[in-house]
């Protein structure tokens, strides 16, 4: 049997994708994906006793805000258009358990309440749902022993507590979302139950369902000032970020069937595996976290001068919602307003 060898020759026509790519706004006019302001929310930080914003050094352009500044800060934001913010506390006062997460008068209920007041019509108010912040060990739950000690871990069932009070206070000061990130087991149901108990059966679980133990989370810690005593880490409790959708989605499978309205992979470019197979998988708004490290690995590329800041910030939000999300935390959030205003 002869094999034929055929050479093409000669112009080729202009293949029909190319045709589609001659002009801006044809390309615009045919994009698959879109970007919106409205989808994006912005995580903020408000640290108690202090009388000027602190600008965060590993997160260029973020600060920990005093509660005047927070409330400043986020009605800037309504007026561009942004529809939603995340609140992160930082108190004066840590504790074994973390008792100032779900104290009436704590930094975030009173900043919730401000905000509530402020743009409560016109804005989504969330607060982060878990004690990291406010512990003096750094772990995202009760300890049930010595902090420090190699054989101490996170007491499930005792976190599981404190956070059904967590969530009332934080529903209680007008937070219309309350989003889990402590990876407990049944953190969700116990959370539903809670709320609903105090008659908050409107406000809506945001749980962080697939949180990978990442290492791209270090810049979160600097803005909340939560490393773990001892130098020990979150794995017992966070996803192995070697393992990939099997382990994911039973976690948000778990989440849903507890009560959970919406589900979030954390961290966002790293896991767009997991973002687009838990999309395939779910009729609920699936949300992605765009973390600290994958922000200030941006930043500190652009000073550099080795990539376009705007061209690739813009690509990496893209991104993320191509792969599925309908809902991006991201520190871009307010650059992205303002450059598309």
């Amino acid at each position: 049997m002869r094999i034929r060898c055929v050479t093409v020759t000669g112009n080729f026509p202009v293949s029909r994708p190319r045709r589609l790519r001659s002009s801006a706004s044809l390309r615009d006019l045919v994009a698959e994906t879109h970007l919106d302001v409205r989808h994006l929310v912005a995580p903020l930080f408000v640290r108690e006793g202090i009388d000027t914003p602190q600008p965060i050094a590993s997160l260029p352009g973020v600060m920990q805000h005093t509660p005047q500044s927070l409330r400043d800060e986020v009605r800037h934001l309504a007026d561009l258009g942004v529809r939603a913010v995340m609140l992160f506390g930082v108190p004066l006062i840590k504790d074994s358990i973390g008792s100032q997460a779900f104290d009436p008068e704590g930094i975030v209920q009173a900043s919730l309440r401000d905000l509530a007041s402020d743009v409560g019509d016109r804005m989504v108010v969330m607060a982060d749902l878990c004690v990291d912040e406010y512990t003096d060990h750094g772990h995202c739950g009760v300890l049930d022993g010595p902090a420090g000690d190699p054989h101490t871990s996170v007491d499930n069932d005792a976190t599981l507590e404190i956070y059904g009070r967590i969530a009332v206070a934080q529903a209680d000061a007008g937070a219309q979302v309350v989003a889990p990130s402590g990876m407990m087991d049944g953190q969700v149901g116990v959370i539903r139950a809670a709320l609903d108990a105090a008659g908050h059966t409107n406000v809506s679980i945001l749980a962080y369902s697939a949180k990978y133990a990442s290492g791209l989370y270090g810049p979160f810690r600097d803005a909340v000032d939560c490393a773990i005593v001892g130098g020990g880490d979150r794995k017992a409790y966070q996803q192995d970020w070697r393992n990939g959708a099997r382990e994911a989605l039973l976690e948000v499978h778990a989440d849903l069937a507890q009560g959970a309205d919406m589900v979030m992979v954390k961290p966002a470019l790293a896991y767009l595996d997991i973002i687009a197979a838990v999309r395939a998988q779910v009729n609920v708004p699936v949300a992605a976290y765009h973390v600290s490290g994958e922000y200030a690995m941006l930043k500190a590329a652009a000073a550099n001068g080795w990539i376009d800041h705007d061209v690739v910030a813009t690509e990496h939000l893209t991104a993320i919602k191509r792969a599925g999300a309908d809902v991006i935390l991201t520190y871009l959030t307010r650059w992205f307003a303002e450059a598309n205003s």
